[in-house]
């Protein structure tokens, strides 16, 4: 089963603004993991041109203390960057620069070993940036950047035409296959995965008839503003309930039950956006009203019967609220409770109301 839809959804295109989603979620989560790679970059880099610098009697120079100053401010600007797409230009200028960097640092060596540490200095920069979250072009990007400055053809008198030459372009175009084919592969693996579990989690906590969250996404959702938001102002718990909605069922069936399921949700929608709503079950609803008054609270329930009210439709159907207040110390249960026991004295009232639970 789990290799069946795990098909069906390798089958679907993703849309752009679902790989939009799943590039920023993914810099999010390897944000640190991108932070190491750069101070470890830094590190080697800074290492391997004391090394050289110091074997050549040249001593750290003025320019190799320009250079780890740009890649420091490079990753103190990745620090405090928070969107992908800004992410893909400071790689691109951080790559830039360390390609220099070691460059420079390997025109002190002997000229015979210049192609053996560009390889080295390319195959370092290319593997980091293939399990980076970056897009496509700016993986294509940090590729050609990387061999037009570690060129190991480029004032080496390495010929390709030589042996040692041959050798030398077939394994940097090995290198760069290898590591553009890690990248593809790893990127549509995690793409997969992100798919996966947004599927997974709608399942979970959205209604599927409804479109709406479903019982466990609101008591989630409604139970951590219950505990975390500070009480500037009233919360208000809200049960909805369709009325008449059995004889719609028994006299219309089970389909025209379903549509106007849909309308409810699809008006609560509307009147609610501001706040948390789900479908309990059955033709039951309720809405966490966090931060308003009573008077608020009011306003939007009488707004709500309206708005289903005058809904037109060959099916026309009303609803029935009931509203109760948190008070300090209560669980969601228990507000639960009273709400249920309001709706139920809106429901003997006449339908089509709301009423405040009285204590």
């Amino acid at each position: 089963m789990f290799k069946t839809i795990e098909a069906e959804v390798l089958k679907k295109l993703p849309s752009p603004a679902l790989q939009l989603e799943f590039a920023q979620h993914d810099f999010e989560r390897l944000k640190p993991f991108c932070l190491l790679i750069y101070l470890a970059s830094i590190s080697i880099w800074l290492v391997f041109n004391l090394i050289v610098s110091f074997r050549g009697g040249q001593g750290f120079t003025f320019y190799s203390v320009i250079f780890l100053s740009a890649l420091l401010i490079t990753t103190l600007v990745l620090a405090f960057n928070t969107q992908v797409r800004h992410f893909q230009w400071i790689n691109l200028i951080f790559v830039s620069i360390i390609a220099i960097g070691i460059r420079l640092v390997i025109e002190g060596l002997p000229m015979d070993l210049h192609p053996g540490w560009l390889i080295l200095g390319a195959s370092t920069i290319l593997y980091s940036a293939s399990v980076l979250p970056l897009r496509r072009w700016a993986f294509a990007a940090t590729l050609v950047i990387t061999w037009v400055v570690l060129n190991p053809f480029y004032l080496t008198e390495t010929s390709v035409l030589e042996v040692k030459g041959t050798t030398v372009f077939f394994y940097s175009s090995f290198l760069s296959l290898l590591t553009l084919y890690s990248f593809l592969k790893l990127r549509q693996v995690k793409l997969s995965n992100y798919i996966m579990a947004k599927l997974l989690l709608d399942q979970a906590y959205v209604d599927t008839l409804t479109d709406i969250p479903n019982r466990r996404a609101f008591m989630a959702s409604a139970g951590q503003k219950l505990a975390h938001q500070p009480r500037t102002h009233d919360h208000y718990l809200a049960m909805v309930d369709i009325d008449n909605f059995k004889k719609v069922n028994d006299r219309f069936g089970h389909d025209i039950g379903d549509d106007v399921l849909k309308r409810v949700a699809h008006d609560i929608r509307v009147v609610m956006n501001d706040f948390d709503y789900a479908r309990l079950g059955g033709e039951e609803f309720a809405i966490y009203l966090a931060g308003v008054r009573r008077e608020d609270a009011a306003q939007l329930a009488g707004q709500l019967c309206a708005q289903v009210r005058a809904d037109a439709s060959q099916h026309p159907v009303t609803i029935s609220i009931g509203l109760a207040r948190v008070e300090d110390g209560e669980t969601l249960n228990q507000v639960l409770i009273k709400a249920d026991q309001a709706l139920y004295v809106s429901k003997h009232a006449g339908k089509d109301r709301f009423t405040f639970h009285a204590p």
